[in-house]
């Protein structure tokens, strides 16, 4: 069996449409190479994200509004990005939105901060009108049953700038998650209800595909590692992290075979993400297997690919959203609440996103693992210190998916060394409080421990998805 390379990661598809109101043109002949040139601008600058731009140029009437409308709609973008150079009617615009299967952002950029009021005329003050049709066009997408988003600033507008971005990387999320493919792999943890998971409404919520995997579709391929994979990945993990004293040469050896068959299973099944359980018996394959996927899964999670323990597929799709959004993502659960220092220390054994720890992380060698059969290998880390964000994918008793958040910030302090993540996160207010608030939000026991404040991005994300979003704070 020939593991096949990992796909490369599907970059959002943004459609951009510039125009104006074409009765303006021969009125006043130097205002749509002023408009073009802003339109030029904007291109230029859109396509500094990490994102494929599909531009359709620009239109000056409904008629090309339809043919742009035509041209979006076979471009299967993400996001289509409106610019409103000049005022333009909803005519004009309504098409696109309706028919583009996307949903559109409008940006209304002047060519600079203000006008020069002694100097302008009205050639001149158009180029500056974009304002002008934005109630309209919220007016009619409000009439027509389509949501209305827009932008408003000027060209070189950092700030506006920054808005665009989070638009761009909430579609950029959209996108992977409706395209994505997402395994899970082997059994629930037997009594925890609250993890258990309708795949049917992961696809119905997000889009995308549940891989149902077996614990021995991983098996074949440990099987057919080679022992100089193998010398590679301990090469690989003795670059990585740091290794405790209480590490056992055999299973370092064992986990790192184990990593290599997992990196084998995700190109094999073309995955984006992965949640697995299994819980094994005396010593067979299978739980062996389990216990040793803690390194691979670490290393997987770095990369861009999130494993979970558990089986807890809605936390692995969690941590996809962060990871996307360039915060991380580490599997995590409350541990203890910390009454003095006043904080909240939460983490889990298992993987974590090894590219948020706060220092190299450490490898430490457990004779048991808590709860799970086996033993083997654990990773040690605390999140990068200052503000984070959690993120969990909550479900409705009529199966509609939620994203709770929370930000907080991860403040340095006495951490266990027992072989699992752990961080302290101060919320500002008394940590039971907070535990009471998070708690009854709906969300699952397990999360997504994510660095910097993602709650913009994530207000992008639920308006793009039709996500509910759930913000709590003490």
């Amino acid at each position: 069996m020939t593991a096949r390379l990992p796909a490369v990661a599907r970059k959002p598809r943004i459609g951009l449409v510039a125009g104006g109101l074409g009765a303006y043109w021969p009125q006043f002949p130097d205002l749509l190479p002023q408009l073009r040139r802003s339109a030029a601008r904007v291109t230029e600058r859109m396509r500094e994200f990490d994102a494929e731009v599909v531009d359709v140029g620009f239109i000056s009437d409904a008629q090309e509004g339809a043919a742009a409308a035509e041209k979006l709609r076979a471009a299967d973008c993400d996001l289509i990005v409106g610019f409103l150079t000049t005022y333009m009617t909803a005519t004009m615009l309504v098409p696109i939105a309706q028919r583009s299967g996307a949903p559109v952002l409008l940006i209304n950029l002047q060519p600079t901060e203000s006008m020069d009021h002694d100097s302008f005329d009205t050639g001149a003050w158009l180029a500056y009108c974009g304002a002008c049709p934005l109630p309209e066009m919220a007016n009619a997408f409000e009439r027509v049953g389509v949501p209305f988003r827009s932008v408003s600033g000027y060209l070189e507008d950092d700030r506006a700038w920054a808005r665009i971005g989070r638009w761009i990387r909430a579609a950029g999320v959209r996108s992977v998650l409706r395209h994505g493919r997402h395994g899970l792999m082997g059994h629930l943890y037997p009594g925890m209800y609250d993890v258990s998971t309708d795949l049917t409404m992961v696809t119905g919520n997000l889009g995308g595909h549940v891989e149902v995997l077996e614990f021995d579709d991983l098996r074949v391929r440990v099987q057919q590692v080679k022992d100089d994979e193998v010398a590679a990945k301990l090469a690989e993990t003795r670059e990585v992290f740091e290794l405790a004293d209480s590490v056992v040469e055999e299973d370092l050896a064992w986990a790192a075979r184990v990593a290599v068959g997992l990196d084998r299973l995700v190109a094999d099944f073309d995955l984006d993400s992965l949640a697995y359980y299994h819980r094994g018996l005396d010593g067979e394959i299978h739980e062996k297997l389990g216990a040793g996927m803690i390194l691979g899964s670490s290393l997987l999670t770095a990369r861009g690919v999130p494993a979970a323990g558990e089986y807890e597929l809605r936390t692995s799709l969690a941590m996809l959203i962060c990871d996307r959004l360039g915060a991380g993502g580490s599997f995590t659960e409350l541990q203890a609440l910390n009454f003095r220092d006043a904080v909240v220390e939460m983490g889990h054994d298992g993987p974590g996103h090894l590219a948020i720890s706060e220092r190299k992380p450490l490898l430490r060698g457990l004779g048991v693992y808590h709860g799970k059969r086996g033993w083997g290998v654990s990773v040690e880390f605390d999140v990068r210190h200052g503000p984070v964000t959690l993120v969990g994918l909550g479900q409705t008793r009529d199966g509609r998916y939620k994203i709770i958040a929370s930000e907080g910030e991860v403040v340095g302090g006495p951490l266990l060394k027992i072989g699992n993540t752990t961080s302290r996160v101060d919320f500002g207010c008394d940590p039971g409080e907070w535990t009471d608030a998070w708690s009854a939000s709906g969300v699952a026991h397990h999360w997504a421990l994510a660095t910097g404040r993602l709650l913009p991005e994530l207000r992008a994300l639920a308006d793009l998805t039709g996500l509910e979003l759930v913000e709590v704070a003490a």
